[in-house]
Formats: C-alpha cells, structure tokens, sequence
C-alpha cells in the first residue's frame, strides 16, 4: 500500500509541480533583506542593471525585501524601471545616507530577515554593517570598482564584486571568513 505522500502526488498531476515549486523554495536558503544606495550604484557609467544585483544574491537564499533609495533628482524613467523590477523605490530629498540607515536598521530587527544585502561603495554604511553582525544578521555588501570601500569589504561576510558594462556579467563572491583564513 503506498503511503499518504505517494497518494497525494499521483492523485493530481498539477500538485507534483506546486509540490515540488514549495519544495525549491524551502531549500533555497535564507532570507534577504536588499538595500541599494540608488546614486552610488545605479550610475550610467557602470551599466549596472537591478538583475545582476538580485542574480548575484540568489544562491545566498530568498529576496524579502528589496528597497532602492534615490535622491529627488532620479529621472521618473529610472523609478518607474525600479517599481517594475519588484523594488520598493523610496525617493529622498536631500541625503540619501539617513533614509539608507534607517531602512538597513529597521531590517536589523526584522526577526523575518536573516541576511542584511547593502549595494552601496560608501564607507559611511559601516557602521551598519557592523549593528546587523552584533544582532547575529548575516551581511553582504554589494559594490564596483572604483571606489568600492576597503572597509566595507572587510567587514561584510560576504562581498560581491560586479564588473562594468553590459557586455560583462560576471560577478565575483567573496567570502570573508575564507579570505582571512588565506592570509
């Protein structure tokens, strides 16, 4: 006689997908939490696109929450391109780095999330990064070169490095604690 979950699966064929779907989701891993400093990252010059941020988070686990922070000088085509995406964009007149802080720091506490993600190359947001490892949260920190802060690299678990350009996609994952263990 085949057990309960074999009676399940080859009573519908439609629920061997959804099963397997629920399945894929478990396993992925953890929950994300993805701030992107809009100015620092989003530059023309580096042709940077918000796939390459989330497809160089995926094998860390689940996005949840997924903001972009932008100064009120962002062209309206930009914002529209961030909500299309699926990001929150969150537009700020004046100084981005408050709003960036605060938001990082509300997903701190956030029991729901278990990795901190900053895609930003200023050394201002160490301190953040330091508040999400002292509260147990993983953090990674997503940057460019050039510019990309030595101290954030130091600091995160993990550091993501994309390339310029469109043509070049690759992307570069370092993890910290195997980079110490190095040298």
């Amino acid at each position: 006689m085949p057990s309960n979950w074999e009676k399940i699966v080859s009573i519908t064929k439609g629920g061997v997908r959804s099963i397997a779907m629920m399945k894929q989701k478990i396993r992925r891993g953890k929950k994300i939490a993805l701030l992107i400093d809009g100015p620092n990252i989003l530059r023309k010059e580096f042709q940077i696109h918000l796939e390459d941020v989330v497809k160089a988070l995926e094998e860390f686990g689940n996005i949840r929450v997924a903001k972009v922070v932008l100064n009120q000088y962002a062209p309206q085509g930009l914002i529209e391109a961030i909500a299309n995406q699926g990001f929150e964009p969150i537009i700020v007149a004046g100084e981005i780095g408050v709003k960036l802080a605060v938001e990082a720091m509300r997903e701190i506490y956030n029991p729901n999330v278990d990795i901190i993600a900053l895609a930003t190359r200023n050394a201002e947001f160490l301190p953040i990064i330091l508040k999400a490892k002292e509260k147990g949260k993983e953090t990674a920190i997503i940057g460019i070169e050039p510019g990309f802060s030595a101290a954030l690299k130091h600091a995160a678990d993990y550091v993501v490095i994309l390339e310029r350009g469109e043509a070049n996609e690759s992307v570069s994952i370092q993890d910290t604690e195997k980079r110490r263990r190095k040298t």
